[in-house]
């Protein structure tokens, strides 16, 4: 018993850490982290300097992030960027600071569900801007049927509501479980030999699951995005394929 109780004595230490205003401070710290990047890299663009590091990283960040929003949701993807580019830095900033600090905000849950709520309510958003609110919401009911298989169509209105909000509990616990669970994993490796970072050698894989995270929030990001803006842009290629003809008639 007393072997179990030291093993969960990091855990509780971390959950201590995590209650209070300590939230508040780590991701104002965060935010400054990123402010002070940005700053650096717009001024550097402004002299069209290309050389110095943070425009070098910040060009790199936004052409890979350009890239992935154009890969899953089209050209019209690349409006989304800057929200993503927002997203992704603060999470990974948030990562990376739990490498370094003793806690981290995206090991708080209650932030994670904060940017998990933004997330939605910012796809829902564009999913309205897209389609309009009637069709945003037609699009919850799956392919129109008609007669007594409406029934099916409110079946599928149903769940496509819950797993809208499902996506809430989705992306904050995944972040959550992640980053948290490599903090206990880590003070639980330092307490078997006191005074020995023994949980230190686990730092490649924790960059690495950092790296990660904030990787998987964007990419479901844009799909998301996709999912809820497609009807509008598959209507905008139908109506330039219904123009085309009568183009070709007026030269004609």
């Amino acid at each position: 018993m007393d072997l179990l109780q030291q093993l969960n004595l990091p855990l509780a230490e971390a959950a201590e850490k995590e209650i209070g205003w300590n939230i508040f401070f780590y991701s104002g710290l965060v935010f400054a982290i990123v402010l002070v990047f940005a700053t650096l890299a717009k001024k550097d663009l402004k002299n069209r300097v290309f050389t110095s590091l943070p425009t070098r990283l910040a060009e790199h960040l936004y052409l890979f992030l350009e890239g992935m929003t154009v890969n899953v949701i089209g050209p019209n993807g690349k409006k989304y960027v800057p929200f993503l580019l927002a997203i992704w830095t603060f999470i990974f900033t948030g990562n990376i600071m739990g490498l370094l600090l003793q806690a981290t905000p995206t090991a708080d849950w209650s932030l994670n569900i904060g940017m998990a709520v933004i997330t939605v309510v910012y796809v829902q958003y564009e999913g309205i801007k897209a389609n309009g609110l009637l069709g945003h919401i037609k699009h919850f009911s799956g392919p129109k049927l008609g007669g007594f298989m409406i029934l099916v169509s409110g079946l599928i209105f149903v769940v496509e509501i819950v797993s809208e909000c499902m996506k809430l509990v989705s992306l904050s616990l995944r972040l959550y479980g992640n980053i948290e669970g490599g903090h206990i994993v880590r003070s639980s490796l330092d307490s078997i030999i006191a005074g020995v970072p023994i949980g230190g050698l686990l730092l490649p894989i924790k960059f690495f699951t950092c790296l990660i995270q904030a990787f998987v929030w964007t990419i479901l990001t844009c799909t998301y995005l996709s999912i809820a803006t497609s009807h509008g842009h598959d209507d905008e290629h139908e109506g330039d394929h219904g123009h085309q003809p009568a183009l070709t008639e007026a030269h004609a």
